[in-house]
């Protein structure tokens, strides 16, 4: 089915031609009609699916329509987010004369200040913590706000931005449509919810999150001390290039980025403590080769958008499924193979089997051959073992892959048969 028949305008139309879209994706497909009647709505769906278009389509149809000022609110959790969706929003209206806007911490508030006041927008996309400062500065009113998007609202939630949510709920018109995009809904979501929407609509196409078929996954089992070398023995051992490294804290990423840089490695970083300027930087000389390795905080996981990522590393294990599936796939964004590796401490053994246990099956354990783990045999028979179906660690005797990389024997059909996983391959 064509995009024409969704009721969008010519302008839009064109947009989503330039953009290369052919025909709407089931989410979009569902949510658009909904969204054009002005109705509230939940919506979830997997990542790469086209919910942005999704909400932003029918927002700028209604948008053409109108007195030209703010009417429409997208609140984001991240920068990255926020300027990611600006640049959809501007695509599709390309053949229009709205005017987008962009907001976010970490970069001065004046030129923000002037682009409120001087220049206007119709559509305003902006992180809730900035936009609150501007408005308690009287650069923005929201008055005529008619339609509100909370983007990856569960992670708003997550990164403690409900109170500011429900803060800037009260200032908006209570006449206002609300569109709530999120994959999950934990408890204090479902409570701003109550209070955000009226009545809403729901389209749910996001199955439980799980890893593209196209990744091929290994845990690395190390001690936490001997994370930093064995890492760096992975990225030494053969020429790599468009790596991330996922670290739990915003500290551990600039300890970590520091260290490989020591080693002679070419390092970017992507944290909550750069400023604006310094994140995009980085994203920029990752996805230029001026720089091979980018060290990345969960915080950015969702916001990061490079082609051609050929490995994922899990320098600390996420604690949550979500952001696992998060995470690695930065590597296959374009449906490209890639490889995702876990380095795995001892302490890290209950959330590692946590994901296994949603997932559905074992990652294979790998150990990277030469390498002193300074550990005893009967040591390494441990770390290297598999989780029954239970939580506890069952032993297994570790065997040697064709490729000579130490793999764990596994009961599990799942993990008979499959590609062994490898450190990076040279490009």
């Amino acid at each position: 089915m064509p995009f024409a028949t969704l009721g969008l305008p010519q302008a839009i139309l064109k947009g989503v031609k330039a953009a290369g879209h052919i025909e709407p994706t089931p989410i979009q497909h569902r949510a658009i009609p909904i969204i054009m009647q002005g109705n509230d709505l939940i919506a979830s769906a997997q990542t790469g699916t086209g919910k942005t278009a999704a909400y932003l389509l029918p927002i700028l149809s209604r948008l053409l329509d109108g007195p030209r000022r703010l009417r429409a609110l997208v609140l984001c959790p991240t920068r990255e987010l926020a300027a990611q969706v600006e640049t959809y929003a501007r695509g599709y209206g390309r053949y229009t004369a709205l005017r987008i806007g962009v907001v976010f911490s970490g970069v001065p508030l004046p030129p923000q200040e002037r682009m409120l006041r001087e220049e206007g927008v119709d559509l305003l996309v902006a992180t809730p913590g900035r936009l609150l400062d501007l408005h308690g500065r009287q650069a923005v009113s929201f008055e005529d706000v008619e339609m509100l998007v909370l983007e990856e609202a569960d992670r708003m939630v997550d990164l403690g931005f409900a109170p500011e949510l429900r803060r800037i709920l009260k200032l908006l018109p209570e006449t206002r449509q609300t569109l709530m995009i999120s994959a999950t809904m934990p408890p204090e979501l479902n409570r701003v919810a109550k209070e955000a929407l009226l009545e809403p609509m729901r389209v749910d196409l996001a199955p439980p999150p799980k890893p593209s078929a196209g990744i091929t996954q290994a845990i690395y089992p190390v001690t936490r001390d001997l994370k930093d070398e064995l890492l760096n023995e992975m990225l030494s051992r053969t020429e790599v290039r468009n790596v991330i490294v996922f670290t739990r804290t915003k500290h551990g990423a600039e300890r970590l980025a520091r260290q490989l840089q020591r080693r002679g490695h070419s390092v970017g970083a992507l944290h909550d403590n750069r400023s604006q300027m310094q994140r995009e930087r980085a994203l920029t000389d990752l996805k230029r080769g001026r720089v091979q390795i980018l060290v990345a905080t969960d915080l950015a996981s969702r916001g990061i958008e490079v082609d051609g990522i050929s490995h994922v590393v899990n320098y600390d294990v996420p604690h949550t499924v979500e952001d696992y599936v998060h995470r690695i796939g930065r590597g296959n964004r374009s449906a490209a193979v890639s490889d995702a590796f876990t380095l795995m401490s001892p302490e890290e053994q209950a959330h590692v089997a946590a994901i296994e246990r949603f997932m559905g099956r074992t990652v294979p354990r790998v150990m990277l051959p030469d390498f002193d783990y300074k550990m005893r045999p009967a040591e390494i028979s441990q770390v290297v073992s598999y989780p029954e179906r239970g939580d506890h660690p069952a032993a297994a005797a570790p065997t040697r892959t064709q490729h000579g990389a130490i793999r764990a024997a596994s009961p599990s059909r799942h993990t008979r048969d499959r590609k062994s996983a490898r450190p990076p391959k040279k490009k």
